[in-house]
C-alpha cells in the first residue's frame, strides 16, 4: 500500500529511510492519547458541520475497535507507516472502509502529535505528584519514630554539630516538596491544547479548538499557531524538574549507602530492597539506591539532549522534534522506577539509634555550643573560638572527649569555665539549644513535621481535582 501522503512521490521510500525516520518503535507508546485526542477532534468535525453525524458515529465506533485491538495487542505496528499516528488511521481505514480517510480534516501530524504529548505528560505529572506524596508520607513516618533520635550532623563530610535524624529526614521532606510544587506549576504549562493549529498556520475549517479543549479537559489553548506545533517548553520543564527530583534522590541514596555501611552502622535496609553477592555470602548490598544514584545521569543527559536538539532549531515543526520523545520516555521510566521503590524502601528501613547515640558520643560536634557558653560568659566569639580549638586538641592529643574532662582541665583554658558546661555539652541540650524556627530542637522538628502534613493534605487535593 502506498503511503498515505504519497500523492505526488513517484518513488518509493528507500526502506533504510524509512528505518532511519519511522518513530513506531517509541511513539507507540501514544496510541491511547492519540485515539484521545482523534475522539475529540471528530466530535468537534460533527459539531461544527464539518463532516455528516453518520460519519462522525462511524468513524468514532472504528477508533474504539482499534482501540481495543491495540489493547488486546492485535494491532501490528508498521515501520511503512512511520508513527503511531499513520498507523491508527490505516488501521482505522481497514476497519471501517474510506470513510476513516475523513478523521484527519482539518488537522496536521505536527499538531496532533503535540497534543498527543501533551495528554500523556498531563497524567504523568499528575501520577509523579502523587509518588512524591507516597516519598514525603514514608520520610514523615521516619522522622515522627525518630524525634528523639540523635545523630552527628556533616558538612565536608566532617561531623560539625548534632542533630536529631528526624531533622535530618525533613530535609527531604522539604526538598521533595518543592519538586512536587515545580511539577504542580507545570501543570497549567502542560494542560494547554495545540490541536488546531494545523501544520503550522491554523485551517480553512471552521473549526471549534476550545471546544475540544473542553472535551479533553484542557484549561485552554495555545494562542499562535506556530507556537503550537514547535513549542516543547512542556517537555523541557518536565525534564528540568525530574532531573532535580533525580538529583535529590541521588543525594538521598548517596546517604543510604554510607549509613547502611558497616563503618556507619546508622540503617539497616529492608532484605526486599537490597541484593547478595555471588562468591561472598555475607553480602548485603544498597543496590537499589545505588542504582538511582547511577541512573541519575541518563535523566540529566535527556534533558541536556531535548535542550540542543531545540536549539537554533527555525520556526516551526522539523523534524528533529521527533528527537523530543525517547528521552521523555525514558525519564518518565525511569523516574516511575525509583519514586515507586523509594517509598517503600525507606518506610520499612531499621534505624540503629544505638549506634547514631554512640557517634555522637565520640566526635567533638558539641565544640560550638562550649563556644556560645563562653560568650554568653562574655568573651568575644573569636577568642572563644580560639579556646575551644586549644581544648579539642587537648582532647585529642590525651584520648578524650569534651565530656571526659575535669572542671579543672577545662578551666586551664579559660576561667571563665564552670560545672555548667556539662549540661550544656550533654548531645540532648545541644540539639535543643537551636529552638528557632527550621532548626534541630525537637519542638520544631515537630512543628516542621506538623506544616509538611498540611501541605501534603494540599497536595491530595490537588491530585483528587486532575484525577
Amino acid at each position: 500500500m502506498s503511503k498515505l501522503w504519497g500523492g505526488r512521490f513517484t518513488k518509493q521510500t528507500n526502506h533504510l529511510v524509512e528505518e532511519y525516520t519511522a518513530s513506531i518503535n517509541f511513539d507507540k507508546a501514544l496510541a491511547e492519547e492519540d485515539i484521545q485526542g482523534s475522539l475529540a477532534h471528530v466530535t468537534m468535525l460533527g459539531k461544527c458541520g464539518i463532516l455528516p453525524a453518520e460519519d462522525v458515529e462511524t468513524i468514532k465506533e472504528g477508533l474504539i475497535t482499534v482501540l481495543h485491538k491495540i489493547r488486546a495487542g492485535e494491532v501490528e505496528f508498521s515501520v511503512s507507516d512511520e508513527d503511531i499516528h499513520m498507523n491508527i488511521e490505516k488501521n482505522l481505514i481497514e476497519t471501517i472502509g474510506p470513510v476513516g480517510g475523513k478523521l484527519h480534516t482539518g488537522r496536521s501530524r505536527n499538531d496532533q502529535v503535540a497534543t498527543d504529548m501533551h495528554l500523556y505528560l498531563r497524567e504523568r505529572v499528575v501520577g509523579f505528584v502523587g509518588m512524591l506524596h507516597a516519598l514525603q508520607e514514608a520520610l514523615i513516618g521516619q522522622a515522627k519514630d525518630n524525634l528523639d533520635t540523635i545523630v552527628p550532623g556533616y558538612t565536608h563530610l566532617q561531623r560539625a554539630q548534632p542533630i536529631l535524624f528526624a531533622h535530618h529526614l525533613m530535609a527531604y521532606v522539604s526538598m521533595f516538596q518543592r519538586d512536587a510544587e515545580r511539577l504542580m506549576d507545570s501543570y497549567k504549562r502542560i494542560n494547554v491544547l495545540p490541536l488546531g493549529a494545523g501544520a503550522l498556520a491554523g485551517t480553512t475549517f471552521p473549526i471549534d479548538r476550545h471546544f475540544v479543549a473542553e472535551q479533553l479537559g484542557f484549561d485552554g489553548v495555545y494562542e499562535n499557531s506556530l507556537d503550537a506545533v514547535s513549542d516543547r517548553d512542556f517537555i523541557v520543564e518536565f525534564l528540568a524538574a525530574a532531573s532535580l527530583i533525580m538529583t535529590h534522590l541521588s543525594r538521598l541514596s548517596e546517604e543510604l549507602v554510607l549509613w547502611s555501611s558497616t563503618e556507619f552502622g546508622f540503617v539497616e535496609l529492608d532484605d526486599a530492597f537490597c541484593t547478595g553477592s555471588s562468591i561472598m555470602p555475607q553480602k548485603k548490598n544498597p543496590d537499589v539506591p545505588e542504582l538511582v544514584r547511577g541512573k541519575t545521569g541518563r535523566v540529566y543527559g535527556n534533558l541536556i539532549g531535548l535542550l540542543t536538539v531545540l536549539k537554533s532549531l527555525p520556526l516551526a515543526y522539523n523534524k528533529d522534534m521527533q528527537e523530543d520523545k525517547e528521552g521523555m520516555f525514558d525519564t518518565v521510566a525511569t523516574l516511575e522506577g525509583a519514586l515507586q521503590l523509594f517509598a517503600p524502601m525507606i518506610a520499612t528501613m531499621k534505624v540503629n539509634k544505638d549506634r547514631m547515640r554512640q557517634a555522637v558520643n565520640q566526635d567533638f560536634s558539641n565544640a560550638t555550643d562550649i563556644a556560645d557558653f563562653l560568650v554568653g560568659e562574655g568573651l568575644p566569639f573569636r577568642q572563644a573560638h580560639e579556646v575551644i580549638g586549644k581544648t579539642v586538641l587537648y582532647c585529642i592529643q590525651n584520648g578524650k572527649y569534651l565530656l571526659d574532662l575535669t572542671i579543672d582541665e577545662f578551666k586551664q583554658f579559660s576561667p571563665l569555665f564552670d560545672d555548667r558546661i556539662y549540661a550544656v555539652l550533654q548531645p540532648e541540650a545541644v540539639v535543643n539549644a537551636r529552638n528557632v524556627y527550621g532548626g534541630t530542637a525537637s519542638n520544631q522538628v515537630a512543628e516542621a513535621i506538623s506544616r509538611s502534613e498540611k501541605l501534603l493534605g494540599q497536595t491530595e487535593q490537588w491530585i483528587e481535582n486532575r484525577g
